[in-house]
């Protein structure tokens, strides 16, 4: 009990001090996954609208590709993305590896699935008979996306958040492919492993606070756009 009382202590000291170094993990843990939330909603949300309106030979393949892709092991995407991005891989030229460049693509690999599946769940679920409607009222394909989305709002908001709870949380691929290192790649998640390593709980217990600190505060602004939208 009294660990966990000193990484509260320390969590707000570290707050209130505007400690530099944790900061500057804060910092970096939010760009990547913020980017990488952000790549996944602009071909997520798109083409779970597209999978979830059309009708096509091989759909059935394609849908049981993105389900699996949700229940994807982080650690095997990591390898996969440390096969690709490594010297003697297809992409090692661009010098990704170990980079934030390189938590950023297997971050988006991991929130993608997430945000297509959910998407297209929640729009293959509204009726048919409003799209029938849409369009013999002379509504563009744009027009009607945008009807589908704002009729979908609950479900859509849901895969944004559902990508970025696995994207911020996630460790094992972030280690693999940005290797920890300081003050370049070390974000929340990899040094809370790096601190329970060393036997430093307290400070391990007070990054895993704010990192708590930052997932709900994201799911509550998420809700109270969610609520927003609905009062409309």
């Amino acid at each position: 009990m009294d660990i966990i009382l000193d990484g509260v202590k320390q969590a707000i000291g570290l707050l209130i001090h505007l400690d530099p170094a944790l900061l500057e993990i804060v910092a970096l843990s939010l760009v990547v996954s913020g980017a990488a939330l952000l790549i996944s909603m602009l071909v997520g949300i798109p083409l779970g609208v597209w999978l979830g309106l059309r009708r096509f030979l091989g759909r059935r393949l394609v849908v049981t590709t993105v389900y699996t892709g949700m229940g994807l092991p982080p650690v095997v995407v990591g390898l996969a993305v440390y096969l690709f991005l490594s010297r003697q891989g297809p992409l090692g030229e661009l010098g990704w590896l170990f980079t934030p460049k390189a938590i950023v693509l297997a971050q988006t690999i991991l929130a993608l699935p997430l945000v297509v599946g959910i998407t297209m769940t929640a729009i293959a679920a509204i009726p048919r008979e409003l799209v029938l409607q849409l369009r013999s009222l002379g509504a563009t394909q744009g027009q009607i996306n945008r009807t589908l989305l704002y009729e979908a709002r609950a479900g859509v908001l849901a895969a944004i958040v559902a990508g970025f709870g696995a994207i911020i949380s996630e460790v094992g691929a972030v280690m693999m492919v940005g290797g920890n290192i300081e003050h370049k790649t070390r974000v929340l998640t990899t040094a809370i492993v790096l601190e329970t390593r060393k036997g430093d709980f307290a400070l391990a217990i007070a990054l895993g606070l704010i990192l708590l600190a930052l997932t709900f505060t994201a799911n509550w602004l998420m809700l109270s756009l969610q609520r927003r939208l609905d009062s409309r």
